[in-house]
């Protein structure tokens, strides 16, 4: 997929059929329900998605899914982290320019390479060396239609292949390359490298842009240490 290779980031439209998304949804929603009734707000993030809801955990197996995996990572990639994200009225706000570069492990184990080290909803999660994020492979799958007026995903194309870059860094490679904004229809998945720059604005007109966002990888890690979600998927063709 050159898009993917050349600029970081790919859009695959009509990923997902509509039954697929409803199936989904019919999962989601009620827990949603639950969870705003309970608190007042509406849930716009669930960040160990397939622990609290196991039963989205098939999608990661999904042909249309495994169909754009599996040609960039091959056959045995898994799903390493599962992020449920929505943008309500109410988490209307802004994300800044940044590169995801984290991985979630089961439990802490000083590795040289790997560091600082942090805790997110009770899961360890480290910064693992550059060549380790460079294997992975993030899918964002969109449950609904997310155009420019509610919040795309931005990204500054060929950012991927730059390694860590500095926030005066980020600046120079806005500045040289400007952005591309990845307005997808439901049912399309959004394909992108750990490494690329990323940020959204505040939707325009706010709504729902619910989005089942999966990484893949396809390695071991080193000194004892386990992906937090291994092999969620892996080895369908």
């Amino acid at each position: 997929m050159r898009s993917l290779h050349d600029q970081g980031y790919a859009v695959e439209d009509d990923v997902l059929d509509d039954a697929a998304i409803a199936r989904l949804l019919s999962i989601l929603e009620p827990y949603c329900n639950t969870k705003q009734s309970q608190t007042g707000r509406a849930v716009h993030a669930i960040r160990n998605l397939f622990e609290v809801l196991p039963e989205l955990s098939p999608i990661v197996d999904q042909p249309g899914v495994r169909g754009l995996v599996n040609p960039i990572l091959g056959r045995d990639a898994f799903a390493v982290r599962a992020i449920y994200f929505d943008k309500p009225e109410d988490a209307n706000w802004k994300v800044p320019w940044h590169q995801d570069q984290t991985i979630a492990v089961k439990q802490r184990i000083d590795t040289p390479g790997f560091g600082p080290w942090s805790v997110k909803e009770g899961v360890p999660h480290v910064e693992p060396p550059t060549s380790i994020l460079e294997q992975m492979l993030t899918a964002r799958i969109h449950l609904d239609d997310c155009a420019n007026n509610n919040g795309p995903l931005r990204v500054i194309p060929g950012s991927h292949r730059l390694g860590r870059l500095t926030p005066e860094e980020v600046s120079e490679q806005l500045d040289k390359h400007g952005e591309a904004k990845c307005t997808v229809k439901a049912g399309g998945v959004v394909l992108m490298r750990p490494t690329i720059l990323h940020a959204s604005s505040p939707a325009e007109s706010p709504s729902h842009r619910r989005v089942i966002h999966l990484e893949f990888a396809v390695n071991t890690l080193p000194g004892g240490l386990e992906w937090a979600l291994p092999n969620h998927g892996g080895c369908v063709s």
